[in-house]
């Protein structure tokens, strides 16, 4: 039977790649795709400047990676802490 340290630690786990996740979403759409947006227009991509790109493309684009990669590591931390489901 799992005890409440072993769901308190299963949880801040979780929150820690939460919050890992959602800094990266964070750089990406805001910093990348508004707040550098200028800077990043002097290098191209796909023949668009790169600052466009991530303002228009970037952030849907690593928002829907970053879900992929979350319920990767969310799968693992599942089996490691015996919580999977069946």
């Amino acid at each position: 039977m799992a005890t409440k340290e072993h769901y308190a630690a299963y949880w801040k786990e979780n929150l820690t790649y939460i919050v890992i996740l959602l800094s990266i979403w964070f750089a990406v759409s805001f910093l990348c795709g508004i707040m550098l947006a200028d800077t990043l227009d002097s290098i191209k991509f796909f023949g668009f400047p790169l600052g466009f790109w991530f303002a228009n493309q970037g952030s849907e684009v690593t928002f829907v990676i970053l879900i992929a990669v979350y319920v990767r590591l969310m799968n693992k931390l599942d089996i490691k802490y015996n919580v999977q489901e069946t």
